[in-house]
């Protein structure tokens, strides 16, 4: 699960499988912790198009949003990112496990998002990215908060 936003990669789950509730159960995380997105961009395998999926993002006023089958530049973002987990990590990598390969992951995820330098984010690593902008959204809530009360309104 990326964000396409702050560039962040959220979760990489690894399995033998991933069937759509455990989809569901990695995702009900990310929204405990992060909050609701407003649409999630999936793509049309099976555990995405899942009645559990589909019933989640009803029940929760989310926007799920399918790309067309066989056009995945309807997804580029994801694309991207799984062309460069390809490339830096999985095409050097032999897993004994899949504890092995989660623990693996778990570390490449934490390269990705503290010290890889994203061009698209002008040089900045993904979690130096959503806290400044994370610190500029707050800071203008409070400014527009202060504005208001100072104008009497």
């Amino acid at each position: 699960m990326t964000d396409e936003f702050t560039c962040q990669s959220l979760a990489i789950d690894v399995g033998r499988s991933l069937p759509s509730l455990r989809v569901c159960a990695v995702l009900e995380n990310l929204f405990y912790s992060h909050g609701l997105p407003g649409a999630l961009r999936m793509d049309n395998g099976p555990e995405f198009v899942a009645l559990a999926l589909r019933s989640l993002c009803h029940r929760l006023g989310i926007n799920g949003v399918y790309i067309e089958p066989g056009k995945p530049w309807q997804n580029g973002y994801a694309e991207s990112f799984h062309a460069r987990l390809r490339d830096e990590f999985m095409d050097e990598e032999v897993f004994v496990s899949v504890l092995d390969a989660q623990v693996r992951l778990a570390g490449w995820r934490r390269y990705w998002n503290a010290e890889r330098l994203h061009s698209s984010l002008g040089y900045q690593v993904p979690e130096e990215f959503a806290a400044t902008w994370s610190a500029k959204t707050a800071s203008a809530v409070e400014d527009g908060s202060k504005t208001k009360v100072e104008s009497g309104t």
